[in-house]
């Protein structure tokens, strides 16, 4: 096993970063053994199969590419929950659980009506429904195929969590009315495409990750009006934003009547959430 690792990291030595190659290792192994690497190596009578070698040399192949691990592997983990993925939804990512993070703690009462504009993979929309239990969640999102993802991935949590397909831009389902609603929409503008990494540009789906630089704020803009509509007295709306938007994201709620409106650092220091409160009196 250990001549094996060695071989994982020097074929990808050229390519990623050390700090990445570790990671990038044990999810290999753990993924095609179906085995913790310490436990390989501590059970005497496990030896790799050729079938498994062939395996690790495919994966190998694949990351040479810049292939994500997790659309190889078709899996990742968010929120401490199992998620499949694929090309046609985002990666969830470590900032994104900062969210939702925010949100639970937040929102204790837990009969509450959630609304996740943009699900994706349900990653957001699945989590809430898994740690305040007794709130009703739906979520929405143009993409068909994201949405057999989020559908799967809600099945393989067992949650129930109500996603239908919608184009916030065109029409919207008016009929329901939500306590929260939360987005984490394309905010990443075209002239930054030059600064991303081939694994995003060439797999992730491009719809769900960038807006043109003339609008930076059109999916923001069209949800805070969406809840203006949607949100119950007093509702919250919580977004993921652009780390150089906070300013102008504050600025149009402001100027959309919202109130209470904070703008939250992530881990790593850079504004990346917003959160504001609805009050239709005012």
């Amino acid at each position: 096993m250990q001549d094996i690792i060695q071989n994982i990291r020097k074929s990808l030595s050229d390519f990623y970063p050390d700090t990445e190659i570790s990671g990038l290792t044990r999810l290999l192994i753990e993924n095609v053994t179906q085995s913790s690497i310490p436990a390989f190596l501590s059970d005497k009578s496990k030896k790799i199969t050729g079938e498994e070698l062939l395996k690790i040399d495919k994966i190998i192949e694949r990351l040479q590419k810049f292939e994500p691990i997790q659309y190889i592997l078709g899996e990742t983990e968010f929120y401490g929950l199992p998620y499949s993925v694929n090309k046609n939804v985002l990666i969830p990512r470590p900032e994104t659980e900062e969210l939702v993070e925010l949100i639970i703690n937040e929102n204790k009462r837990e009969d509450i009506r959630i609304l996740d504009i943009g699900t994706g993979s349900g990653c957001i929309a699945i989590s809430l429904k898994k740690y305040i239990p007794q709130s009703t969640v739906e979520g929405w999102d143009i993409s068909n195929e994201a949405l057999e993802v989020a559908n799967r991935n809600s099945k393989n949590n067992s949650v129930d969590v109500a996603f239908s397909q919608v184009d916030i831009l065109s029409d919207y389902p008016t009929e329901q009315r939500f306590d929260i609603i939360v987005s984490n929409p394309p905010y990443v503008l075209d002239s930054e495409k030059s600064q991303m990494h081939t694994n995003v540009l060439e797999y992730e789906p491009h719809t769900a990750l960038f807006v043109a630089d003339s609008n930076p704020l059109l999916f923001y803009e069209r949800i805070a009006d969406v809840a203006t509509q949607l949100l119950t007295n007093g509702g919250k709306l919580y977004f993921e934003i652009n780390r150089m938007k906070g300013q102008e994201t504050i600025k149009m709620l402001k100027d959309k009547n919202f109130s209470t409106i904070q703008l939250i650092k992530d881990i790593s220091g850079n504004d990346r959430m917003v959160r504001a409160e609805y009050y239709k009196s005012r």
